[in-house]
């Protein structure tokens, strides 16, 4: 059977090599790791007697919801020796800030001699794997191995179980192998059932994002950023994070909506590929772009926020010049073109809208927001985040729209009534502090799936 999976990841190997090429020249992306996704790992290999953990989160929303994971394994199990594989760019530069450049790698192509080689090299005891990223020969070769493959977090929409009736021989396979999985929640958990995990094997846990999220009123740095960019603290702040191809020009529309001066925009798009791409549609409708990555370039911290408008005026104008367009005086739009400053930004709004919901890309994660206590806009593109929407939902704290003049309206509802507004942040931040506990319920599984002790 392992052969017919190599020959299948080969056949879809040639197929994505144009993408690949496109990804390497055009986007700059994918283009170093390679040695390490071909099994040479350069990991030091355990000492004598120890457990290695082997956890994988594939991009950067996972690892973000892993350090608490990490932490309570460690508390757990002091002894034990945790490395961390990741799949993107910004994953694998967010694992390194987070764990070290010695304990993070890429994740191998799923070819069974490269999965050979990398086991060897990592020498796991446990396999850890957010989410979805179930793989045939990583699951099969491990279990052969002794080695224990479980997930955590786990999420299976019902697409993608379609999706996995295309080879199912193959799929059942693989997840009967499996030794747990912690599902987000009931549905998710039937449905690895069907796919052939052993229903003994499955638990529902709920998401382990809820425990990443922070309760806070504000974040750490968030002023700094504000008077940096030179956002007007006096006056309502809308953030739009994570946002999609396509979902921007709609959130420009919304904006010009609104009457001027009554809000400030913020657009952070989740890939930063696309920053450019962003300022560019920014300038087109005639507004000046405030870059994030300009004001920490020209202003450092501590400049006036009036003298970092400024900046950005004079490089609006001299941007829209040429192009004949009129830089309108209300019409300041600031983006969020840094990694790792998105929670800052939602510190500081009045109201959020969730990106990638207005498009259908699946949605993006609304629990840091909702642990921020801030009140929540988003499309209706949420399927990859369907347990926690409705979780919110059923609150009555997340507010649903379809297009431009529905998002505009919604909008202007919560800046018009601060005290609504304030309200449903409180109601958000009361849902996530309920459905906290995923991460504790899965250390325990997974202390005793290998025989650790409990503390």
């Amino acid at each position: 059977m392992r052969w017919v999976a190599d020959c299948l990841y080969l056949m879809a190997a040639v197929i994505y090599l144009p993408v690949l090429a496109y990804q390497m020249v055009v986007q700059r992306k994918n283009r170093s790791g390679w040695r390490e996704r071909l099994g040479l790992v350069a990991l030091t290999p355990p000492v004598v007697g120890q457990r290695r953990i082997w956890l994988h989160a594939v991009s950067l929303g996972e690892v973000n919801a892993t350090p608490l994971l990490v932490r309570r394994l460690r508390e757990r199990v002091p002894g034990a020796d945790i490395v961390v594989s990741t799949t993107t760019d910004t994953g694998y530069a967010r694992a390194c800030q987070l764990y070290g450049r010695e304990r993070v790698f890429r994740f191998p192509l799923d070819f069974s001699i490269v999965i050979a080689r990398t086991l060897d090299r990592v020498a796991p005891s446990l396999i850890v794997l957010t989410e979805l990223e179930v793989w045939y020969n990583l699951v099969r070769m491990a279990s052969q191995r002794g080695i224990a493959v479980a997930v955590v977090n786990g999420r299976l929409t019902e697409r993608s179980r379609r999706r996995f009736r295309w080879v199912a021989p193959l799929v059942r396979s693989m997840f009967e192998r499996l030794a747990w999985v912690g599902a987000q929640d009931e549905p998710i958990g039937h449905r690895f059932k069907e796919l052939g995990v052993p229903a003994d094997r499955v638990a529902v846990t709920g998401s382990i994002k809820w425990d990443s999220a922070q309760l806070a009123k504000r974040v750490d740095g968030d002023e700094e950023l504000a008077t940096s960019l030179g956002l007007d603290g006096a006056r309502p702040i809308w953030v739009c994070g994570s946002t999609g191809p396509g979902e921007e020009a709609i959130i420009l529309d919304a904006y010009r909506r609104l009457a001027p001066d009554s809000v400030q925009l913020v657009i952070a798009p989740r890939k930063p590929e696309r920053f450019d791409e962003v300022a560019r549609l920014i300038e087109a409708r005639g507004y000046t772009c405030v870059r994030r990555s300009h004001s920490v370039q020209d202003c450092g911290h501590g400049v006036p926020r009036l003298q970092a408008v400024a900046a950005a005026r004079h490089r609006g104008a001299e941007q829209t010049a040429s192009s004949g367009l009129r830089t309108q005086d209300s019409g300041l739009v600031f983006l969020g073109d840094t990694i790792g400053e998105l929670r800052k930004f939602y510190s500081l709004a009045t109201v959020v809208f969730v990106g990638r919901s207005l498009v259908p890309m699946g949605g993006s994660d609304p629990m840091e927001v909702a642990a921020l206590g801030k009140p929540i806009v988003t499309g209706p593109f949420t399927e990859n985040f369907r347990q926690p929407i409705d979780s919110l939902a059923a609150a009555g704290v997340v507010q649903r729209v379809v297009n431009a003049e529905e998002l505009s309206a919604a909008v202007n509802r919560l800046i018009r009534d601060p005290g609504a507004a304030r309200e449903l942040g409180v109601r958000a931040r009361e849902v996530v502090r309920a459905a906290q506990g995923a991460t504790q319920s899965s250390v325990d599984a997974l202390c005793r799936l290998i025989q650790w002790p409990a503390v």
